[in-house]
């Protein structure tokens, strides 16, 4: 039997694939603990924080939007204090890989929020994104207001009743406690690595889609 391609071509596409779906769990995980985030907003400004699988995917999405001013990936949702990726990577602290996002309201809603949140993962599997598998890596949104809850359970009933996804939203929607800002290799990961397996795998045909769905609330063409 002959090969279209050489040996070799076909081990280097295998361990690219390898690479980018199991890469994370490869990481030098050796830096220090995560920090609180203070709970201070600039005037003007309202924060939102939501959890959807791995946060240097949702980080990479939401900077792209209009009126999105910071965000910042981190650990929100579970009981230890100032956790660590390798804490976190265990699915034992309770809490998920989460982003929190700095927005201006005039330019870009609470609602449109929402609206990229759920288009932009599947939040009908509980505990799952893709290959990424754990407690950490589920659909949650941390509401900071009554307002927010209210927008959010409408929001999901509403895609639940029009029967947007082929199985129920899992989403979680629970009240907003405190925020770890992630180590420092985590922040901006897109940006800083858009060339790495993991980030040409999964994280570009994410925003690829966002540039086709949401190209007028984009600040400007995604990042390929």
């Amino acid at each position: 039997m002959r090969f279209k391609y050489p040996v070799f071509v076909l081990l280097g596409l295998l361990l690219i694939v390898f690479v980018a779906f199991f890469g994370r769990r490869m990481m030098d995980m050796t830096e220090a603990s995560s920090v609180l985030e203070p709970d201070d907003v600039p005037a003007g400004l309202e924060r939102a924080t939501f959890g959807a699988g791995c946060f240097w995917c949702t980080e990479a999405v939401f900077q792209q939007l209009k009126g999105v001013q910071t965000v910042v990936s981190g650990y929100s949702g579970g009981s230890v204090k100032a956790p660590s990726y390798r804490q976190v990577c265990t699915g034992a602290t309770g809490h998920a890989e989460a982003i929190q996002v700095t927005y201006d309201p005039a330019v870009i809603s609470y609602e449109e929020l929402l609206e990229v949140f759920w288009k932009t993962h599947d939040p009908t599997t509980r505990d799952r994104q893709g290959n990424d598998v754990g407690t950490q890596y589920r659909s949650v949104i941390f509401y900071h207001s009554d307002g927010q809850k209210q927008l959010a359970e409408q929001y999901k009933e509403k895609l639940d009743a029009a029967g947007v996804f082929a199985a129920p939203i899992v989403t979680e929607i629970v009240p907003f406690k405190e925020f770890y800002r992630a180590e420092s290799y985590h922040q901006n990961y897109f940006a800083d690595n858009s060339r790495q397996p993991y980030c040409r795998v999964v994280i570009h045909p994410k925003l690829e889609k966002l540039k086709k769905v949401f190209q007028d609330k984009l600040k400007t063409a995604a990042p390929g």
